[in-house]
Formats: C-alpha cells, structure tokens, sequence
C-alpha cells in the first residue's frame, strides 16, 4: 500500500466536488426515496487497473454519512469484476455521494495504471519514471499521489522545492552557463541545480558551471545518450519531451537516470470504475 498524502492536504477538495455536485440537494433521490431508506452497494474495477483514490472515495461517502469498507488497498492492481470497496448507509447519502466518489477514484487510478504501464516498459534499465508538475489545478497533491501508487515517483512539488533552470530561465539571462552561475551564487544552498539542456555544447556549459544534473529535452536517444557520457560520474541526467509508451524504452536504454512523462497526469484515460447497487 502507498500511504494516502495527508487527509489536510485534500479534504477541502472533497467538500468542494461534493458541494459542486449536490448543490441545495439532490432532486431525484429526494423525490424517489424515503429519508431513513437505507441501501448498500459496493466499487468494482471494470477493467484492469492500478488502484488509487480509495482512501479519498471513503470520505467522499462519509461525508454523507455512509459507512464506506475498502477491499483492497490504493496501489494495489485489480482485474474486472473485483469489488473494491463496500458501501452501506442512507440511500440518498449513497447516491449522493456515487459520482463524486467515482470521480476521484476514476482519475486517480487512471494516472495509475498509466504510471504503471511506463515503469512496466523500463524495467531492466537504470531509468525511473517521474512526473512533472503539469497536474490539474488543486489535484496536484493527490495526482502525484497515484504517480506513486503506480511505481512512479515524485519530481518536484511545487516552484519552491527545487531549482530547475528551464528554457525561458536561459533565454531571460543570455545562456546556460550564465544560468546556472546565477542559481549557484544567488540560489538555496539547499536546492540542487538542474538545468534544462537541448544540444551536447549546451551540456557542456551548464556541467562547467555547476549544475548538479541536466534535464535533456526533446533529443533523439543518440543525442541523449552522448550527453549521458558526458555527464557520467559528474551529474545526473533526465530526459523528457515526446515521451510516450512507444518511444520510452528507447529513451531508458541511453543510461538515464529519469524519464520525466507530463502524460502521467495532463492525459491519463480515467479507468474505468462503477458503483453497483446491491441491495437495502
């Protein structure tokens, strides 16, 4: 089991998705059903999956005063027709909280099992897998929590926890080597510096001055891999850019230490999940 990030950290995004939804209440279930009508139902996997956002499901639920059982544990992988949690309580409170709940369970056991998928296609190599912070707004805590349900891991949180000098950061300041000399002699003792590189002379500049590792972005292997040479002993190196399931082994075979995958979270297929009812 990958522990869930801290119920603080997320719990504000569930009252949010679930005031979105009800609203005043909600209009069919008032009208169909009883107030002390009680039902139970239960989560399964329609397919084969990575599974990530139980623990947010089950508050999901709580939050309208349903008991919610997990089945199995978030990061574990489910094949279809395998429950994976059971819900019992309020009939209403059940269906209210169904489509939020499925929404959450839904996208983060989409990014998941792409994750898994990706880590799956470099086993063998040297190569992780990491994420980029090209999450959805507000989601970003939980989405890089599914990264790593799915064998992934975390790059950078946020702009504050590590310096990466980027394209723009270049062309602001005139040059790799004069980027990264800044963030040595301006920047957080703390922070490593890793500077975004596309050509083997530009590697160079940024090695001379510094840079405790090199993101080489959008190159073909053959570039990649000379510059993974270059580097070797003195500076991790990351790839990243046109990275996807086709191409990604290519890439781990030129000796990186990273392959950073946007697609992770900006293009992941929600998995396919649903709540079936199974009686009162």
């Amino acid at each position: 089991m990958t522990d869930a990030p801290s119920r603080s950290t997320w719990l504000w995004l569930v009252e949010a998705a679930l005031a979105e939804d009800i609203g005043p209440g909600d209009a069919t279930s008032e009208a169909l059903l009883e107030r002390d009508a009680t039902g139970e139902a239960q989560l399964e996997a329609r397919g084969a999956i990575v599974v990530a956002g139980l623990e947010v499901a089950r508050e999901v639920f709580a939050q309208r005063g349903v008991a919610c059982e997990l089945a199995v544990a978030d990061g574990a992988a489910a094949q279809r027709g395998d429950v994976l949690a059971r819900v019992r309580g309020p009939a209403i409170g059940i269906l209210e909280a169904e489509r939020t709940a499925l929404n959450f369970v839904q996208r983060l056991s989409g990014v998941a099992t792409l994750t898994r998928a990706f880590c799956a296609a470099v086993a063998g190599t040297r190569a992780q897998i990491v994420d980029t912070r090209k999450t959805t707004p507000g989601w970003r805590t939980l989405e890089k929590w599914a990264v790593r349900c799915g064998g992934g891991r975390n790059h950078r949180m946020a702009l504050f926890d590590g310096i990466l000098i980027k394209d723009n950061h270049i062309a602001a300041v005139g040059g790799a080597r004069e980027a990264v000399t800044r963030a040595r002699e301006r920047g957080s003792r703390h922070l490593k510096i890793r500077c975004e590189v596309e050509s083997l002379e530009q590697a160079r500049e940024a090695l001379a001055a510094g840079a405790d590792s090199l993101l080489v972005d959008n190159q073909p292997p053959a570039v990649i891999e000379k510059i993974v040479e270059l580097c070797r002993g003195r500076a991790r190196v990351e790839a990243s850019g046109g990275v996807n399931l086709e191409t990604v082994a290519a890439i781990a075979r030129t000796g990186v230490d990273e392959i950073s995958v946007g697609a992770l979270t900006h293009s992941a297929p929600a998995a396919d999940v649903a709540l079936e009812w199974i009686g009162r």
